[in-house]
């Protein structure tokens, strides 16, 4: 018959860490398996507490463990008749039955200290709940999610893997045929051929940065990324639109996808072919599995937390956008905590997110200024991320977007100029009947953007162009022949 606990009852077991703490008594290996996977805090009894503390003193002190320099140890700590003197010790080491068994008692002491600890969480997040005046419930909930999450997370040091068994299981996963294979790319496609091929996709765990100057096509092409997974390859995404609400967005997908202007969508001045198209486009987006969250005010708890819930009903989630990075914040956020330092943190936390989920976040960040301070050469290096902090450091993938429109401020018609003279957008003009696809009108605000590829931690880096039809904000890849046109009129304009 189990006992029946009390309310004040904290589960322990005094055998196991009596039993662990004996092992670090008798082998050095014992001491170096519990100081790697025990804290102070993971001991219930308070001797046991002030035993391992003297164990971890010694370590430091490179001096050998035995009873007698453990005995010193809490001499000098004025604590050895507070453990119950040398006579415990020695009970210490008597009770390890065999050392082999370590490992199993360390997991005993180890559950029993994160179950405390989830116990005290969950009290006083009922404490807070009697004491507090709850304004927001949706902020209460978060907290005490972050708190819960917090108290049984543990920081866990594993053991050194052989690289036989780490081969193994890639061998197990490169033999493994993947469900999204389009020209061999191993993550989620991003809908563009030459950018998959550099980057092989959106993979698991990783996080992207998406940086340009405002209004050169940032927001626009991490929307179509998603609109390319999820209508395309019926893959669940996640996007957090901290500056947008969910009408525009839901309206610039609409454009993308009827390439009906923006324009004629917000205002409703539509032809009748425009309504069969924005029509079609509709139902288009309505079954692509592309979630929303437009909250204002939305800070990095609420998108850690928000995160996880969507994984849960959407176990094969794809990918998590967030637009933008400038606009997060954090909920311990101090008024006079160094911004960089603030980004650093969020960097981090969004980077530890996307392993923790195993699905790609791509960030959308701004630049900085520095950029419009440069001579004729205006294109971003990854020195120009806004607040950078660690955002170089913790990507995964950096893609830097340029556009020469719009420094240049082209005009409709480039005139008599000679080729070398053009920018690249007007070399589009010359070669206009070669790309015909996307627009019943190809020319009509179009850019041609470059999407520089700074850093690839899983692989190459390099550029890829994209046409951005701004006037419905859609990306689309150049065809083959235009790219042979244009690399012709690049090597004419160098060697004249």
């Amino acid at each position: 018959m189990a006992v029946k606990k009390s309310a004040s009852d904290l589960p322990y077991n005094s055998q196991a860490e009596k039993a662990v703490l004996g092992s670090a008594l008798i082998s050095s290996d014992g001491l170096y398996s519990i100081l790697s996977s025990l804290e102070e805090n993971d001991f219930f009894e308070g001797r046991h507490r002030l035993i391992y503390r003297a164990l971890a003193s010694l370590f430091e002190k490179n001096i050998n463990v035995d009873i007698l320099t453990l005995s010193e140890e809490l001499s000098n700590m004025k604590e050895l008749e507070t453990v119950g003197g040398v006579n415990y010790l020695q009970s210490c080491a008597d009770s390890v039955v065999a050392i082999n068994s370590l490992d199993f008692y360390i997991d005993i002491v180890l559950n029993q200290s994160m179950l405390r600890n989830l116990i005290v969480t969950v009290r006083g997040i009922n404490d807070d709940y009697l004491n507090e005046d709850i304004e927001d419930v949706n902020d209460f909930i978060i907290r005490s999610e972050e708190k819960v999450k917090n108290a049984t997370a543990r920081k866990n040091i594993d053991t050194f893997k052989k690289t036989d068994k780490i081969t193994k299981l890639l061998e197990n996963e490169i033999n493994t045929p993947h469900e999204i294979n389009d020209n061999n790319v191993v993550g989620v496609p991003s809908g563009y051929p030459k950018l998959d091929k550099i980057t092989q996709g959106f993979q698991k765990g990783c996080m992207y940065i998406i940086a340009a100057r405002p209004n050169i096509g940032k927001t626009a092409l991490a929307l179509n990324f998603a609109f390319n997974a999820a209508t395309k390859h019926n893959i669940p995404v996640g996007i957090f639109s901290i500056e947008m609400n969910s009408n525009l967005l839901v309206k610039r997908l609409l454009g993308c996808a009827s390439n009906v202007s923006l324009t004629k969508i917000s205002t409703g001045n539509l032809t009748g072919n425009d309504k069969l198209k924005v029509s079609s486009a509709i139902k288009t987006i309505s079954e692509a599995p592309i979630y929303i969250d437009d909250s204002t005010n939305l800070k990095l708890q609420d998108i850690i937390a928000k995160s996880r819930k969507l994984l849960v009903a959407e176990p094969n989630l794809g990918m998590i956008i967030v637009d933008y990075l400038g606009l997060i914040t954090s909920a311990g956020n101090k008024s006079n905590e160094n911004r960089q330092e603030e980004v650093r943190k969020i960097s981090l936390a969004l980077k530890g997110l996307a392993r923790e989920i195993n699905t790609p976040i791509i960030v959308v960040s701004q630049l900085s200024r520095a950029v419009e301070q440069r001579g004729e050469n205006k294109r971003p290096l990854m020195s120009d991320l806004r607040d950078s902090g660690n955002i170089e450091q913790d990507a995964d993938v950096v893609m830097l977007l340029y556009r020469d429109d719009y420094y240049k401020n082209q005009k409709s018609s480039h005139g008599n100029k000679k080729v070398q003279d053009m920018t690249d957008s007007e070399k589009f003009e010359v070669i206009k009947d070669i790309n015909k696809k996307g627009s019943e009108d190809p020319t009509s605000q179009i850019s041609y953007v470059e999407v520089n590829v700074a850093k690839n931690r899983n692989g190459q880096t390099g550029q890829c162009g994209l046409f951005f039809y701004r006037n419905f904000g859609r990306f689309d890849s150049p065809t083959e022949e235009w790219e042979k046109q244009m690399q012709q009129l690049t090597d004419e304009m160098n060697t004249r």
